[in-house]
């Protein structure tokens, strides 16, 4: 009995030093799980692109501009009544708790992340914010005229004329698509571009006039 006790009480000394250790980690652990997180410009350049509508190809999101309509994920950490998804109005502007309106178009999400963390500095000591567009509305163009489904369609990076027409349905019997047109510029001040569908269709570059968002594509 005594022999048992002698080795109990052997392998309780053993025991204390790996439980010293444990307790002397705690406290790092612990300030490790606390810590706040570090926003680099490596780990933001690594960030996926935004999705462009209906599957088209991923827009850089180091390049990307934020335009109306666009909806964005905002998040203050440890500030969910500052976070949320937030949609951009037609002036470009986005309304926020504490700051009310900021700008958000023309911007990439990097610089609007920036320019919240400045502004929320004089109610949040240190907030750490990210942006993400969540939903790619602000890049449009308008179809009208004979072709199948008029009306707007998403504008994807690299989209041609004949793959608007295309997604517009294709042109309707009643046209040949030669006298076809790009509306261009505020309206009023309307650049008028012309576009043969006909040369487009055998290869003619010079058709391959590049799109812009809120261009309006006319098919008489």
């Amino acid at each position: 009995m005594k022999g048992l006790q002698q080795r109990e009480s052997l392998g309780l000394l053993a025991s204390l030093p790996v439980w010293g250790m444990v307790l002397a980690l705690a406290p790092v652990m612990m300030a490790q799980s606390l810590a706040r997180p570090v926003i680099t410009p490596a780990k933001a350049a690594s960030q996926p692109a935004v999705s462009s509508p209906n599957g088209g190809t991923p827009t850089d999101v180091s390049t990307y501009q934020i335009g109306p309509q666009d909806h964005l994920q905002i998040t203050v950490w440890q500030e969910p009544n500052l976070s949320g998804t937030f949609p951009v109005r037609p002036d470009g502007m986005i309304s926020l708790v504490l700051l009310g309106d900021v700008p958000a178009a023309g911007l990439t999400p990097m610089q609007l992340a920036h320019d919240l963390t400045v502004k929320l500095k004089k109610y949040i000591q240190d907030p750490v914010v990210s942006v993400v567009v969540t939903s790619v509305d602000s890049q449009r163009i308008y179809v009208v005229g004979e072709v199948n489904h008029t009306g707007p369609i998403a504008l994807t990076p690299g989209m041609t004329l004949l793959q608007a027409i295309a997604s517009a349905g294709g042109l309707t019997p009643y046209t040949n698509g030669k006298h076809c047109y790009i509306l261009r510029g505020p309206e009023g001040h309307e650049q008028k571009i012309p576009f043969n569908y006909k040369a487009a269709l055998r290869g003619d570059n010079h058709q391959d006039v590049p799109l812009q968002s809120g261009d309006t594509i006319v098919v008489p």
